[in-house]
């Protein structure tokens, strides 16, 4: 795990700093790619790169209701992994992204998506408490349970974010701080550390510009 830990963050750390040097261009796209033979409107082929994209899920969120991909649909959104009895770099994580949500409260384009990867403990009542405790209410941000397979296989493999339990870890369990905003075609166009203000700042700054994409 130690490995995927460092491997991922350097990836993202990466990708945030070229992120930050884009601030008059389009965001970058994160993941896996590949070329593809498509045609256009007039029939003629022509080559097309295809990006990584988040996958269809479905979770109980904070009301203990079945949540799917689809509450997403035509929105960019901001996703992050954590556990309610984080005592480490969860309590800052979300206190700075929530500066991000009430940025974004009254915007119908941008919603927020948090994994528990505490499968154990973090049934949806316990997510219910946490969001009030936090100051959410309302369905902009979804707080989501789900099997370990399920959650952590969506963590690693399709948002790029290393989590897992470890014993030998305060909590029980180790996961990276990434807010992870995903564009409205489900591809990831931002990796941002949530413990960090500045990055934080850069995230506040990269959505609207996100947004225009879609306005052009």
């Amino acid at each position: 795990m130690n490995k995927i830990v460092f491997s991922i963050s350097v990836c993202l750390s990466a990708a945030v700093i070229f992120s930050s040097c884009q601030q008059d261009k389009k965001l970058p796209f994160y993941g896996e790619r590949h070329a593809e033979t498509v045609r256009d409107a007039s029939g003629a082929e022509k080559i097309d790169t295809v990006y990584q994209t988040i996958p269809n899920w479905s979770f109980l969120n904070q009301d203990s209701v079945v949540t799917t991909n689809t509450v997403t649909d035509g929105k960019v959104y901001v996703a992050d992994f954590f556990f309610t009895s984080c005592t480490t770099i969860c309590p800052t994580m979300h206190r700075n992204l929530m500066t991000v949500y009430n940025d974004f409260k009254s915007n119908p384009d941008v919603m927020f998506i948090s994994h528990t990867i505490d499968f154990k403990y973090d049934k949806p009542s316990a997510l219910k408490k946490y969001a009030r405790k936090l100051g959410v209410d309302g369905p902009k941000w979804q707080f989501l349970y789900g099997s370990k397979d399920s959650v952590y296989t969506l963590a690693e493999k399709n948002y790029l974010v290393a989590v897992g339990e470890d014993s030998t870890a305060k909590d029980g369990y180790i996961h990276q701080g990434y807010l992870v905003l995903i564009d409205k075609d489900r591809r990831i166009r931002g990796a941002y550390d949530g413990t960090k203000e500045d990055q934080v700042e850069q995230l506040k700054k990269d959505i609207p510009l996100l947004l225009a994409e879609y306005k052009k």
